[in-house]
């Protein structure tokens, strides 16, 4: 990837289709820069369908852009592997309702095969990375587990720790850029950079420019 651009990183969108856009506006993205999503496109807001569309359209005018998992993508696609309905309360306390009704489809038996989604937009869902590294800095979901090598961490572990990463005095030698935790303004310490900061819960989304540490909302 070029090294001339700009090094951006975006929080959580959970289908907010205009703050993603507004966003996106603000940032006016160029083609050598290198643009890190973090994860969880879909679920809780109105327009999850929109918001795939945009970032499929998106990666095809600019190849450096990464699509990382998120928890709300990770427990669609286990669903999808392994129909269990064990899975289905779990799926509607992420208000799969709502990534479903965004695609015109009701019944969430279709659930099992995204037979209602376009085949584009399965395999965005299928291709999105566990984690992404350049310079000095790990982009996750969630986070990490705390002397657990990278390789050695499961897609629930990036897309899902919580406290046991955030309350951590963590130092790989990387500075961790992450979501999933919403905080009301981005969290910046030491070693690690939380920048979601609720857009689906009435705040804004945020990005971040590295190593600036020049933040955007929207």
């Amino acid at each position: 990837m070029g090294s001339n651009g700009r090094l951006i990183a975006i929080g959580d969108i959970h289908g907010c289709i205009k703050k993603l856009e507004k966003l996106l506006k603000y940032l006016s993205i160029r083609a050598n820069d290198r643009v890190v999503f973090l994860g969880d496109y879909i679920g809780r807001g109105p327009s999850s369908k929109d918001v795939i569309s945009l970032l499929i359209d998106l990666k095809k005018e600019n190849k450096n852009v990464i699509f990382l998992l998120g928890n709300h993508e990770n427990l669609l696609l286990e669903y999808v592997k392994s129909p269990d309905d064990i899975l289905i309360p779990y799926l509607r306390q992420q208000h799969i309702e709502a990534f479903v009704k965004s695609y015109g489809e009701n019944n969430l038996s279709s659930l099992h095969e995204l037979s209602f989604m376009p085949k584009e937009h399965v395999d965005f869902l299928k291709n999105l990375k566990l984690y992404y590294t350049e310079q000095d800095y790990l982009f996750v979901h969630a986070g990490i587990m705390p002397g657990l090598p990278l390789e050695k961490h499961t897609a629930m572990e990036f897309c899902e720790v919580r406290d046991i990463f955030l309350e951590a005095d963590l130092d790989i030698g990387k500075t961790v850029v992450f979501g999933h935790t919403a905080f009301e303004m981005p969290l910046v310490t030491k070693n690690k950079i939380g920048i979601d900061t609720g857009a689906v819960y009435g705040n804004v989304l945020t990005a971040v420019v590295l190593p600036e540490m020049r933040f955007y909302h929207a």
